[in-house]
């Protein structure tokens, strides 16, 4: 039994592994934060705010101090969605988001006797599915 636990974030209640939605790849122990089996990218938030001032002239310009904030941006390792993005201090370590009680989350779902992809079927749909699909059967992804 799969729990949808994000847009793109499930749980394999049968194996108790973090799963990506889009290209079934692993993520890691269930009973653990997802974010290590996934790839990460430390952005500058410069790149993302903009100053809205002039640097040369002015000291703040509305944009984040990259010596005090960082952004992490978590990727898929199979198709490369994005899952998740945080803002933390330099060199903190990435946030634990999610903590599940997966053997009750199955008691859960095996006492209401439906299937949870049924009834939690928002996320990236049958583009994204025909998307990677494509790109495995052409190499672009593994």
């Amino acid at each position: 039994m799969r729990v949808p636990m994000t847009e793109y974030l499930l749980i394999d209640l049968d194996t108790e592994r973090w799963v990506c939605r889009v290209c079934q790849h692993d993520l890691g122990d269930a009973h653990t934060n997802y974010k290590p089996g996934t790839l990460v990218y430390d952005r500058d938030p410069r790149e993302i705010h903009q100053p809205i001032l002039d640097p040369e002239r002015y000291e703040f310009t509305f944009s984040p101090d990259p010596t005090y904030c960082r952004i992490l941006e978590f990727y898929c390792p199979g198709c490369a969605t994005q899952l998740e993005t945080e803002y933390v201090p330099p060199g903190h370590p990435p946030t634990v988001d999610m903590v599940w009680d997966v053997d009750a989350l199955r008691r859960q779902w095996e006492e209401r006797g439906v299937d949870p992809e049924e009834i939690f079927n928002y996320g990236p749909g049958e583009d994204a599915q025909k998307y990677t699909a494509h790109h495995k059967a052409t190499g672009h992804i593994r």
